[in-house]
C-alpha cells in the first residue's frame, strides 16, 4: 500500500471525480475524509469506502465559508494528529456565454472554484508545516490553460489555480511539501451527463468530443490515477507542476 495510514483530505469528495479519488486512495491504505457541500453524498462514499474495506470519514463542508473550513480542519487534525494530503477537487460551472453572465454569477463561481481553494489549503498549511511534510494537489480545468467557450470566469478561476499552485510550490518546498496541479478535460461524471442533456450545451460537448485524439471522454478513475501519482512517493521529486488529463485534447 503506498498510503498506508496516511490521513488525506477531499474536497468534493462526494460523487465525480472526488469520489474516485476517495476509492483509489483508501484502496492504498489512506484514511480518506471525504467532504462535500452535499453531506449525505459524502457520506454515502464514505460507507462505500468501509464497505470496501477502507478507512473513511465524511463531513459535511461548503468550503466557500472559511470559518467552516477551519472548524472541519482543526476537528481532522486533533482527531488523527496529521494531516499527509489534500486533494483541493470541489468546483462547478454554469455554462454560458459571458456576456450573459451576472456579477453574482462571477462571485459564485470565483468563490467555488478559486477562494475556497484558498481557504481549505490556508487552513491545512500550518498542519503539514508542523510536521514538515505533505502533498497538496489542485484539481484545475483545461479550460484554465487554453480557455473554452461558456466558461469565462470558470476558466479565469482555473486559472487562478495553476499560478496558486506553481507560487505555494515554491514557498513550501522547505517544508517537504509538494503542490502540483491536475487539468481534466472532458470527462464522464454526472455534471457532465447533466450538461449534455442540455441542448445547447450538450451540442458543444459533444462536437468538442470528435476533436479528443483517443476519441473519448476521460473516466473519473482516470483522473484518480494522476491524483495517486502526485500525492504518492514515485512524484517524490515533482512539484509546482500542472498536468492535463485530457486524452490529447490539449498539448500545451
Amino acid at each position: 500500500m503506498q498510503l498506508k495510514d496516511q490521513v488525506a483530505i477531499i474536497t468534493g469528495g462526494g460523487r465525480g471525480m472526488g469520489r474516485a479519488d476517495c476509492l483509489l486512495l483508501a484502496s492504498e491504505g489512506a484514511i480518506v475524509i471525504s467532504c462535500d457541500k452535499i453531506g449525505e453524498n459524502a457520506k454515502a462514499v464514505a460507507e462505500e469506502v468501509r464497505k470496501a474495506g477502507g478507512r473513511a470519514e465524511a463531513f459535511d463542508l461548503d468550503i466557500t465559508k472559511g470559518a467552516d473550513v477551519k472548524r472541519v480542519v482543526q476537528q481532522v487534525a486533533d482527531r488523527y494528529k496529521r494531516i499527509d494530503i489534500l486533494v483541493n477537487n470541489a468546483g462547478f460551472d454554469a455554462i454560458k456565454p459571458f456576456v450573459e453572465t451576472t456579477e453574482a454569477d462571477w462571485d459564485f463561481l470565483i468563490d467555488l472554484n478559486l477562494k475556497g481553494h484558498l481557504h481549505v489549503t490556508h487552513a491545512v498549511l500550518p498542519h503539514m508545516i508542523a510536521a514538515n511534510h505533505g502533498k497538496i494537489v489542485f484539481i484545475s480545468s483545461d479550460a484554465g490553460r487554453v480557455g473554452s467557450t461558456g466558461e469565462a470566469v470558470y476558466a479565469a478561476a482555473k486559472a487562478g489555480l495553476l499560478g496558486f499552485t506553481k507560487t505555494l510550490a515554491r514557498e513550501e518546498a522547505r517544508h517537504n511539501i509538494r503542490v502540483n496541479c491536475i487539468c481534466p478535460g472532458l470527462t464522464d461524471t454526472p455534471q457532465l451527463q447533466h450538461n449534455i442533456q442540455d441542448p445547447q450545451i450538450g451540442k458543444i460537448i459533444l462536437s468538442v468530443q470528435k476533436w479528443i485524439p483517443l476519441k473519448r471522454f476521460g473516466k473519473a478513475e482516470e483522473i484518480a490515477n494522476a491524483v495517486l501519482f502526485f500525492v504518492s512517493d514515485q512524484s517524490s521529486f515533482i512539484t509546482g507542476q500542472v498536468l492535463s488529463v485530457s486524452g490529447g485534447l490539449t498539448m500545451v
